[in-house]
């Protein structure tokens, strides 16, 4: 009686564990890529609701993937990553008895409804109606959390259509050098727009502009504006070529030489193509301030790049050094001088100043005539 009761005991017991392996699920579906084939590689990712939980699985090459062994009655949000990004999801999928549940995803499709949504959103925005397409099968808090971001996006094309208005009254002013409502109009783009270092630097070069129209303390004041300005720019942006390039030049009118030239070397280091450039808008700026030896500086740095014009420029400082003996006429120009000009005329053979280079050389090569000579002495006929 005794080993009956164990045996009953015991095939009650595989009975149960039997009926408890039986007991589990499983969830399974596919996936179609943006390309409209099925995908292979994607990870599915499957989070368990009820308790936590956490699994993940491929897809075969036609796109398939299934997990099995999931507890019967657990739910799961399963999401679809390509290339670490989560591009559709699907919440609240039940394992239950019997067949696997199914957890599909067509990512051109979700692709194409995304597209879709974005633009029915935009359009909500811009119009200030939201559609009943928009909202259809959302719960109220969704509908809630929809129009929050519509609000926020409307004030955001709001604003962007204001700074936007600003910034072009601005660069129209400028270009009429109206530097004054220049001003004013970068000003109030600089309100919509604090964190756009191109209105900051607009903003700048009108400053430098006004400053240039003033003298004393009026152009003192106005450029230090513009210096300031320029700062700040570059404080949201400091690897823009552009305006650095340009604030070399403000420091330069504002015979701040040594801090021009730093700015100068840091478009150098930035971007060394611009270095020419850069390097020759100083030593233009320099020559035009009367400073032609720290001119003749920048030029060089500026033909260290190849620039054609510094070449042209640098020649013009150095003719101006030119010895003419009084007594023969012979002219002596400064080393390098013919040098430049020909390098000038070997890299922009047709450039804008190309005959005036020419000229230079001619010039250079002859000899000038220093006897002098009565202008009002009767002219002189030779005997037949």
């Amino acid at each position: 009686m005794k080993f009956r009761n164990v045996a009953a005991a015991t095939a009650v017991a595989v009975f149960f564990a039997l009926a408890s392996l039986a007991q589990t699920a499983s969830i399974e579906g596919h996936v179609i890529g943006l390309d409209g084939k099925p995908l292979q590689g994607a990870v599915i990712k499957l989070s368990r609701t009820d308790v936590k939980g956490e699994l993940q699985v491929k897809t075969n090459k036609k796109g398939q993937w299934m997990y099995m062994g999931l507890a019967v009655g657990s739910t799961w949000n399963i999401s679809c990553v390509v290339d670490g990004k989560v591009l559709d999801e699907t919440m609240n999928v039940r394992a239950g008895f019997g067949d696997a549940a199914e957890a599909n995803f067509d990512l051109q499709k979700k692709q194409a409804e995304n597209q879709s949504r974005t633009s029915a959103i935009q359009k909500a925005a811009e119009t200030g109606t939201v559609t009943d397409d928009l909202t259809r099968g959302m719960t109220a808090e969704q509908k809630e959390l929809l129009q929050k971001q519509i609000s926020s996006q409307a004030a955001a094309l709001k604003q962007n259509k204001s700074l936007q208005d600003a910034f072009s009254a601005g660069a129209v002013a400028a270009e009429r050098k109206q530097y004054a409502e220049a001003i004013t109009d970068f000003e109030k783009a600089a309100e919509f727009g604090p964190k756009q270092p191109a209105v900051w630097a607009s903003l700048a070069e009108a400053h430098v502009d006004l400053a240039l129209t003033k003298t004393g303390p009026d152009f003192e004041a106005e450029m230090a504006k513009g210096l300031e300005t320029y700062a700040k720019a570059l404080a949201l942006k400091d690897d823009d070529v552009n305006i650095h390039s340009n604030y070399a030049r403000a420091l330069a009118l504002d015979k701040k030489f040594a801090e021009a030239d730093a700015e100068a070397a840091k478009v150098a280091i930035l971007e060394p193509p611009s270095a020419g450039k850069a390097y020759f808008n100083l030593g233009a700026v320099l020559s035009n301030a009367g400073q032609p030896d720290q001119a003749a500086a920048a030029f060089k740095k500026a033909m260290d790049a190849n620039y054609a014009d510094a070449f042209y420029q640098y020649g013009l400082i150095l003719a101006g050094k030119a010895s003419v003996d009084t007594a023969t006429g012979k002219v002596t120009p400064a080393p390098g001088t013919v040098e430049a000009f020909q390098k000038y005329l070997e890299l922009a053979p047709t450039g804008a100043n190309a005959q005036a280079a020419k000229a230079m050389i001619d010039q250079l090569s002859t000899n000038v005539d220093t006897s002098y000579k009565n202008p009002n002495a009767p002219a002189t006929t030779k005997k037949k």
